[in-house]
């Protein structure tokens, strides 16, 4: 007797599967990360899952995250930015010495001033979207390879920062400043439950919302108990991660500076959560900013249409090179944003800030699932993606791996997602 499978349960499968709008590969690499995380918290003797280590890991990724959306961008388009690394160290330099001698010493602002953060600011974030922008220019209208521009851009600004500090490091940073960098910037307990509340209805909201013009539509939607399943997961995603920050108490020593500095006493026994880092809230808002741009605006469909096929979008009235010169743009603006991060975590400028990040950005977007191809691409896998390279990286450094293997197995692990991605694009019939 011969067996045969049972096609009505095959078909219901993938019913369900689609009608539940199941993303296999984001389930993959969640499922991968979890046991990333469940392992080194074994091999670390249960270090590495502490409100310490996971406050500590969110802020090591902030950087690399926050470029990482925007190399979604630049990959979509069939492009690469190798100069991303160079790039925030120009802008970091920028920065350094806006606020620690033009500012003071050829504009008379004194030091501590409120002024000083926002001017060093705006003008790192203007130098970065100033230098993308021409790196773009030379791209799209020059049709230059993007490869040769960018590479030529990894050895000129990482230099031309060297020249700005005169090879030396710039430090300490203005006081308003080093908030955005994590330790010294924090919301705390209460203001992160506010945070954390609001961020959950949002979600909620946006839930309700698609599913509404779904329906108006009349696009298939989830059953009624995925959407509420959906929900309750991301909900209780977010107030656990604010939870565990929460968690995470300031330490006695420096509660009492805290305490001093604001002329107070500090009640006996008083403890006190660090909360949600102002640079995670910052990413936060880059990730939505970016996630709106890239489905609800015209600029984003432009983007992955010119991905997908360029010369059809050329024929279609699409500006492709003005597209390129604003994607290229949008990435230095990016580089410039992630160097206030990394600059002001360090409280200081120092001339190797940003090495090797052009490598870890171009590997947080590809695991997470954007095709070197050009035209695929989501703003959630970079970021997930970055997290994976990040904990990859804190959890070997805990197990007393060295750094030489540490770059070794990042690159094979890199290279084992492209495969795995290669492979299952394959599967759905994806030629990209």
């Amino acid at each position: 007797m011969t067996a045969t499978a049972d096609p009505s349960a095959s078909t219901s499968r993938k019913s369900l599967a689609q009608q539940l709008e199941l993303d296999m590969r984001l389930i993959g690499m969640i499922g991968a990360f979890v046991l990333l995380c469940l392992g080194f918290h074994l091999f670390t003797g249960g270090n590495f899952l502490t409100p310490r280590n996971i406050f500590n890991l969110t802020i090591q990724t902030v950087s690399v995250a926050i470029m990482a959306t925007g190399m979604v961008f630049v990959i979509v388009t069939r492009n690469i930015d190798l100069s991303v690394g160079s790039l925030l160290a120009t802008c970091s330099a920028v920065m350094a010495m806006t606020q620690t001698v033009i500012l003071p010493q050829f504009m008379g602002v004194p030091l501590g001033s409120l002024v000083i953060a926002p001017v060093a600011i705006v003008a790192g974030l203007l130098t970065g979207a100033l230098i993308g922008a021409v790196q773009g220019w030379l791209v799209g209208y020059l049709a230059i390879p993007s490869f040769i521009v960018t590479l030529g851009g990894l050895l000129v600004w990482r230099n031309v920062g060297w020249y700005l500090t005169n090879g030396q490091t710039i430090g300490p940073l203005d006081p308003t400043f080093q908030l955005f960098g994590g330790t010294n910037g924090t919301l705390g307990e209460t203001a992160s439950w506010v945070v954390g509340v609001l961020a959950a209805i949002a979600a909620v909201l946006a839930l309700v919302s698609a599913r509404r013009n779904k329906i108006r539509h009349e696009f298939p939607v989830k059953p009624m108990w995925a959407e509420f399943v959906m929900g309750v997961i991301v909900v209780a995603a977010i107030l656990g991660f604010v939870a565990v920050l929460n968690a995470y108490d300031i330490p006695f020593n420096r509660l009492k500076q805290m305490f001093a500095a604001a002329g107070q006493t500090m009640p006996e026994g008083y403890t006190a959560g660090y909360g949600l880092p102002i640079s995670v809230l910052v990413l936060i808002l880059v990730a939505v900013a970016m996630t709106v741009v890239a489905l609800k605006t015209r600029f984003g469909r432009y983007i992955f249409a010119t991905g997908g096929n360029p010369d059809a979008a050329e024929l279609s009235g699409i500006n492709t090179r003005l597209l390129t010169v604003k994607v290229f743009a949008l990435m230095g603006f990016l580089a410039g944003l992630s160097a206030v991060v990394a600059s002001a975590r360090l409280t200081f400028h120092s001339n190797d800030i940003g090495t090797l990040d052009e490598l870890r950005v171009i590997a947080a977007a590809v695991i997470g699932g954007t095709a070197l191809a050009g035209g695929i691409g989501t703003i959630y896998g970079a970021i997930l993606g970055a997290l994976i390279m990040q904990s990859l990286q804190s959890g070997m450094a805990m197990v007393n791996v060295d750094s030489p293997f540490q770059n070794i197995v990042v690159g094979l692990v890199l290279v084992f997602a492209v495969f795995i991605d290669i492979v299952y694009r394959k599967r759905l019939g994806v030629k990209k």
